[in-house]
């Protein structure tokens, strides 16, 4: 099912609302991810809320061949581009974890850009991404790195989260093994995919954070690895053609969703932070918590 682009609606039509890939895209052309549904976040009726309290939700399946069967069925939450401050409601922030915790999923998946450019957010980070009931695997963006890298880590830490900078590791999860590995920023430069995947599993069910998209293409091929990133905001103001044009020069040809790269998958998430009435607009993208059920590719058929 593809995602179109759209203009900001109004509530009614937000609910309605799909979104389609950018031209020269990969998504959904091999049939390997299926968007199940997106719309508004689930407390939208509540009058007392502004526009800015809000975000979409998207429902993803992700078929992956060589994962382990155990897994079939799995469930991740992944958020990215928190932006915590000015720029995000804190509202809005609570209200995500909240829904991931009402959905339950297995892991949650947080992969960078917790703050913008000021300090003075820090502490509200470690407070308003408290709480989450399932285990929490964390990456640091470029924005991380530029603000106070150190504080972000030790404060996730502090919180019972994994925070991975070029490791990884190793968790059971109905009964098989599943390697979670977390790459550092590649827009500062301190991705190390060599060093991250030293000594992890060959096989099975592997996933990768990092918050830069274009990591993908470092990755060893036809590995069947699935990488989680965000950085892009969907394309923040998101102009057909352009908007490409201007990503792909910068070297960030994966803008938003579901792609196929050297026999390995990518989802690129639009980001909680901004838009919705902040102070940074956006424009034919909608701040997002995205969550995923992945398939094993053999019983992709009997799901569908």
């Amino acid at each position: 099912m593809a995602l179109r682009l759209a203009r900001r609606r109004s509530a009614t039509q937000t609910a309605q609302a799909v979104s389609a890939p950018a031209p020269g895209s990969h998504r959904n052309h091999m049939k390997r991810n299926e968007l199940k549904a997106i719309g508004p976040d689930p407390l939208r009726p509540d009058a007392r809320l502004r526009w800015r309290d809000h975000f979409t939700l998207s429902e993803n399946v992700l078929h992956v061949p060589g994962m382990h069967r155990e897994h079939d069925g799995l469930r991740i939450a992944h958020l990215s581009d928190i932006h915590v401050g000015q720029a995000t409601s804190a509202v809005r922030i609570r209200r995500a974890v909240a829904e991931v915790n009402a959905r339950n999923p297995d892991l949650v998946f947080l992969t960078g850009d917790y703050v913008t450019h000021s300090p003075k957010p820090l502490p509200r980070v470690i407070e308003l991404l408290a709480g989450f009931s399932s285990p929490v695997f964390v990456v640091l963006g470029n924005h991380d790195h530029w603000v106070d890298a150190h504080y972000l880590r030790s404060g996730f830490e502090r919180l019972g989260y994994t925070v991975l900078q070029n490791e990884h590791r190793v968790m059971h999860l109905r009964g098989a093994p599943v390697t979670v590995l977390g790459i550092d920023d590649g827009r500062t430069h301190r991705d190390d995919v060599e060093t991250t995947f030293r000594g992890a599993p060959e096989s099975g069910t592997r996933l990768v954070l990092t918050h830069a998209p274009p990591t993908i293409d470092k990755l060893p091929p036809n590995g069947n690895l699935v990488q989680f990133s965000g950085h892009t905001h969907g394309g923040q103001f998101v102009v057909r053609g352009l908007t490409e044009a201007i990503f792909r020069r910068a070297g960030q040809p994966y803008i938003q969703g579901h792609y196929h790269v050297r026999g390995n998958q990518l989802y690129v998430n639009m980001g909680l932070g901004f838009g919705f009435g902040g102070p940074y607009l956006r424009r034919g993208t909608y701040p997002e918590v995205a969550f995923f059920t992945l398939r094993h590719v053999e019983t992709a058929s009997a799901h569908a």
